[in-house]
């Protein structure tokens, strides 16, 4: 789908504020609404708009430890990666789960946890114990310092004409 100014902007701002209504969004683009309307539903349709959330603030609701860990597996067959990553996405705990280069693992994971002995049953009672786990190193987040769920959107080619 090839984007124009105005898919720009809207993309733009519902990255800023993804509640805005038709209303406020075509006031903010420069455009009516029933045509910011229709932008943003062919965004939707297109798969360029993957998805409305509400971000939770972690630390409001008890979760107060943040953890990245990196996975080693075993085996590089594809049976024992899909089996990890079916398990994986199984556990509520787990926000993001990458296959990665780089390191001396297969997977980053991030998981959210209340404390540090629901870290050790996450760990232990879960993750280690899915087959083909070989290794965890794990770290954690002390404090974050850009937390941004937008993308750089001047990396975006425009339609021309616009």
């Amino acid at each position: 789908m090839q984007l124009d100014r105005y898919d720009i902007k809207i993309l733009y701002e519902l990255q800023q504020d993804g509640s805005l209504s038709n209303q406020e969004l075509a006031d903010r683009i420069g455009l009516t609404a029933a045509p910011c309307s229709r932008r943003v539903r062919q965004l939707q349709e297109n798969g360029v708009i993957d998805q409305y959330v509400a971000r939770v603030n972690e630390r409001q609701i008890g979760l107060n430890l943040i953890a990245l860990l990196h996975i080693s597996m075993d085996k590089h067959i594809p049976e024992r990666f899909a089996a990890f990553e079916q398990a994986i996405a199984e556990i509520p705990e787990v926000m993001e789960c990458y296959v990665i280069t780089g390191h001396d693992a297969d997977y980053q994971l991030k998981i959210a946890v209340a404390d540090m002995d629901s870290y050790h049953d996450i760990l232990l009672g879960k993750i280690t114990r899915i087959q083909g786990v070989s290794g965890v190193k794990s770290s954690f987040i002390l404090r974050k310092i850009v937390d941004s769920t937008a993308l750089p959107l001047h990396y975006v080619k425009r339609e021309n004409h616009s």
